[in-house]
């Protein structure tokens, strides 16, 4: 890859292939970001944060596996689902649940659901991108789904720079 250039990922139709490659550019930048973290700062919650960085991971995965599997594959999800997340997303008041794990339970889920994304994505074509699913109010068209999912990412990982930021100052 060149500096500022993205290539289709190879083992996929063209511009499935274009969206992977910026799939997998947004989840390198988020990984970038949370270079030399630990544990323990990313429980933390900083003044004027609603959330921890390990909770905002958490939610990034669901989310991310959430629009695969309900979304474009109709609703069967994995059997290791309930294993990768054991509690709802959010909690009954409509907050993000809190999720205390350690770093690499994070990373593992979040490449656990990217795998299976870029699974899946083998047998689209690049005609699956503007087909619709989800058909009613809510329908999506497939390429729609894989760019909310990467701005989905970016706009969170804005927040988990805020929080590292705020975690910086308080220490």
């Amino acid at each position: 890859m060149k500096p500022d250039h993205l290539e289709p990922a190879p083992g996929y139709e063209p511009l499935v292939g274009l969206f992977v490659a910026m799939m997998e550019d947004t989840r390198s930048r988020l990984f970038r970001d949370l270079e030399g973290f630990d544990s323990f700062q990313l429980d933390r919650t900083p003044a004027g944060s609603p959330n921890s960085i390990g909770t905002l991971l958490y939610h990034i995965a669901a989310i991310e596996l959430d629009w695969l599997y309900a979304d474009l594959l109709g609703g069967e999800f994995p059997v290791e689902t309930a294993e990768w997340f054991p509690v709802d997303v959010r909690e009954d008041n409509g907050r993000l649940t809190p999720v205390v794990e350690l770093y690499e339970r994070h990373i593992s889920r979040l490449a656990w659901v990217r795998q299976r994304l870029l699974a899946e994505l083998h047998g689209f074509s690049d005609a699956d991108l503007d087909r619709t699913f989800n058909p009613g109010p809510q329908e999506s068209g497939g390429g729609f789904i894989l760019h909310h999912l990467m701005q989905h990412e970016a706009e969170h990982r804005g927040q988990i720079g805020e929080i590292r930021a705020g975690l910086a100052a308080g220490s």
